[in-house]
C-alpha cells in the first residue's frame, strides 16, 4: 500500500527505513532489500547503547528519554553510509510519527520507510521462535502500544508480514519503483 505522499518524486538516492515492532522482520527484510539494491544495511538494534540493551534484556520498555540519542546516532550513521554508497537501508522500529520526523529533518534527505505490519499473534509467535535476543516477548505489548501508524502525509509502503520472504520483497521493491529516486 502506498500513501498518497509516497508519489513524490526525489532526486537523491533515498534513505530506506524498514520499520515496525519487535518481530515483524526489520533485519530480514531490510537485508534482503539492501543486497537487492546494492546497498549497504545497517541495522539499528546494533547501535543501541549498552544501558538500552540492559533494560529491553530486563523487560523494561525504552522512553523517549532513552531513544533520543540513539536516534542521534542512527541518523549520523545513516548519512555518512549514504554518503559513501549513494544510499543505505536501516531496520529501525521508528514506532512514533516524531520519531520518523526527526530521523527525516537530520538526514536532510528523501527518506521513505516501509512499515512491515502484522498481527500481533504472529508477532507473538515469530518472537518466541527467536533465539539470542535481547528483546523479551514480555515488551512486544508496549511495542504496539508506541506504534504510530503513518499517515497518509509520510513517505511510506505498508506490506503485510503474513508471507513469504520473497513475495514480500517483490511487495516492498515493485511499491519502491513508483519513486523517482
Amino acid at each position: 500500500m502506498l500513501t498518497a505522499e509516497s508519489q513524490s518524486r526525489f532526486n537523491n538516492p533515498p534513505i530506506i527505513v524498514v520499520m515496525g515492532v519487535s518481530g515483524c522482520g526489520k533485519s530480514t527484510v531490510g537485508a534482503a532489500l539492501a543486497q537487492r539494491r546494492s546497498l549497504p544495511f545497517m541495522d539499528a538494534d546494533d547501535y543501541h547503547p549498552a544501558a538500552n540493551v540492559a533494560k529491553m534484556s530486563q523487560s523494561i520498555p525504552l522512553n523517549d528519554a532513552d531513544r533520543w540519542p540513539w536516534f542521534e546516532t542512527l541518523a549520523k550513521t545513516m548519512l555518512e553510509k549514504t554518503k559513501m554508497s549513494g544510499g543505505v537501508v536501516c531496520g529501525c522500529s521508528a514506532l512514533k510519527k516524531s520519531y520518523r520526523e526527526f530521523l527525516s529533518k537530520q538526514l536532510g534527505l528523501p527518506v521513505v520507510y516501509v512499515l512491515l505490519n502484522g498481527s500481533r499473534a504472529l508477532l507473538l509467535e515469530r518472537m518466541s521462535a527467536r533465539k539470542d535476543h535481547y528483546m523479551p516477548v514480555s515488551l512486544l505489548d508496549s511495542q504496539l502500544d508506541t506504534l504510530e501508524m503513518p499517515d497518509d502525509d509520510e513517505p511510506v509502503v505498508i506490506v503485510s508480514i503474513d508471507q513469504d520472504l520473497g513475495p514480500l520483497i517483490e511487495a516492498v521493491d515493485t511499491a519502491l519503483a513508483s519513486f523517482e529516486f
